[in-house]
């Protein structure tokens, strides 16, 4: 992300850097004149939720008006994020959601009731952290190596993930194209019932989140042996899949949750959030569950869609090789 900033600042001119001054003085005066509504597009008590009343009190804070946050769980986050796209553009209704309903659903849905480019304005990221591949001790996997070999060998791994199409069944199928193997994805619905499958020993390896890993891992009932895309500091000798051998650009992305906003949303109004996203980067709260997550800091508006370019077509290339039928 360093590089990307770097990117950005180093092709700014005295041309093009008015303009963006300007856009910040008149994005600095618009205020909300009532009640905002922040529409979390899954359920209450997890990471989006958590992160989208963290942000929208921090918000709330700034603007002088209550950020009330609604739930509006179902259909891979499209409730939620239709409902937005159908507000008023005027900054008083948001979105908060993530690369499954930003990326995903193009892919996976034939009718999501919105449309990306359409519909809505991404405002603000916070990039993903790696997901874990974590295996159960019996199976003896310290590494990625060791992972290809068991699977060769047994013919059959049961591998969990969280859902359908998601980042974990992605990470099956490209491996299965690289070393040419046939696992068989297991699909929970989410990440603590998968986790209890691997410490029940129903599963020989399952992937997801380091937080929600940490019962398997503090009962020594997992072993983590690959990280998705990058490191976790909380375990920094854990290696990435490519710096283990995977080549699949995949590996490179590691998706985000972050804001929207109706599309038609006057620019000043969108520059607005976006710099109270990054601002609240500094709320000890909003710090809290950042480092609970392990999570990098929200993105300002030009990083952001500069991320959200580079690597929707990676996540979609993937999500097609899948070869699922939209439903």
């Amino acid at each position: 992300m360093n590089i990307n900033r770097r990117t950005i600042l180093a092709t700014g001119s005295a041309a093009v850097a008015l303009p963006f001054f300007a856009r910040r003085a008149s994005a600095q005066t618009w205020q909300p004149t009532k009640q905002i509504r922040m529409i979390v597009s899954y359920p209450a008590g997890g990471q989006t939720d958590l992160l989208g009343r963290a942000f929208g009190d921090y918000i709330s804070k700034q603007v002088g008006q209550t950020v009330i946050v609604e739930n509006k769980a179902g259909a891979a986050g499209s409730m939620g994020a239709a409902e937005v796209a159908r507000a008023a553009p005027d900054g008083h209704t948001i979105l908060c959601s993530i690369s499954t309903t930003y990326v995903m659903n193009r892919a996976m849905m034939k009718n999501p009731g919105y449309d990306m480019d359409k519909d809505l304005t991404l405002v603000s990221v916070i990039p993903g952290a790696g997901l874990l591949l974590i295996a159960n001790p019996s199976t003896g996997i310290k590494s990625l190596d060791d992972f290809v070999a068991f699977a060769k060998k047994s013919g059959k791994v049961n591998f969990g993930t969280y859902s359908a199409g998601s980042a974990p069944h992605m990470t099956i199928n490209e491996l299965n194209r690289q070393y040419g193997l046939k696992i068989e994805p297991i699909h929970y619905r989410g990440e603590a019932p998968m986790w209890t499958g691997l410490a029940e020993g129903s599963l020989d390896v399952a992937m997801g989140s380091y937080t929600a890993a940490q019962s398997v891992l503090q009962s020594n009932r997992g072993v983590t042996f690959a990280v998705h895309s990058k490191k976790v500091d909380a375990i920094p000798d854990i290696k990435t899949l490519p710096q283990q051998g995977a080549t699949s650009k995949f590996f490179t992305v590691s998706g985000f949750t972050g804001w929207a906003l109706p599309k038609a949303t006057p620019q000043p109004i969108v520059d607005r959030l976006a710099q109270l996203c990054v601002a609240a980067n500094s709320d000890p709260k909003v710090k809290e569950i950042l480092t609970t997550f392990v999570l990098e800091p929200a993105l300002g508006f030009k990083e952001t869609n500069a991320l959200y370019q580079q690597e929707l077509p990676i996540w979609m290339d993937a999500a097609n090789a899948l070869g699922l039928a939209p439903v």
